[in-house]
């Protein structure tokens, strides 16, 4: 806390005719810096990133009526099945003399494999839709890391020049070594 207490009183001490200087104290000029980097960010990538959300949300619905309209040709058929099942319950009040295991056996097996029909394409509704979703994710987290990365590099290309960048190195590589002697 003291670095950051003495960086502004030192503003005092810094001459004002003419000169301009860097701040290269880290602890100081970090805050400042990451805010107005995720200004910029926020002011910037706010319309491409909702651009992608509404270009992936459409996708989304998409997939949802997708999957509504495979939910009701399973519904369709379900209802086949169920009109199937009451034929082949009136065929077995009919046959009850002859097999009336048969029949139920038959009865079990249809519903089975109608429920089983049933719950594998709700299985894979559930997973598209999360595969979707994944991967509007990843697609957004991409583009904002991206933007975040360029717009850093454009701040330091623009901020940094050959002594500063320097100056910058040697700070990093002395604190790399610090880092290194601690963890041996």
């Amino acid at each position: 806390m003291k670095n950051v207490t003495d960086s502004f009183v030192s503003l005092g001490h810094w001459p004002f005719a003419g000169s301009f200087g860097f701040n290269t104290d880290i602890l100081a000029t970090n805050p400042i810096n990451l805010s107005i980097v995720l200004g910029v960010l926020i002011y910037f990538g706010k319309g491409v990133l909702n651009d992608l959300l509404d270009n992936r949300k459409q996708r989304i619905l998409n997939t949802i009526r997708n999957s509504e309209e495979l939910r009701r040709g399973a519904v369709e058929q379900l209802e086949r099945a169920r009109a199937r099942l009451r034929k082949v319950e009136m065929e077995a009040d009919e046959y009850r003399m002859n097999g009336y295991s048969e029949i139920e056996r038959e009865k079990v097996n249809l519903i089975n494999a109608t429920s089983d029909s049933l719950e594998q394409l709700e299985n894979f509704k559930n997973e598209t839709l999360h595969l979707e979703q994944q991967r509007a994710i990843n697609q957004v987290r991409e583009r904002v890391f991206q933007q975040a990365l360029q717009g850093a590099l454009g701040t330091l290309n623009s901020c940094l020049n050959s002594e500063l960048h320097f100056r910058t190195i040697r700070a990093n590589i002395g604190i790399l070594g610090a880092v290194e002697e601690i963890t041996d």
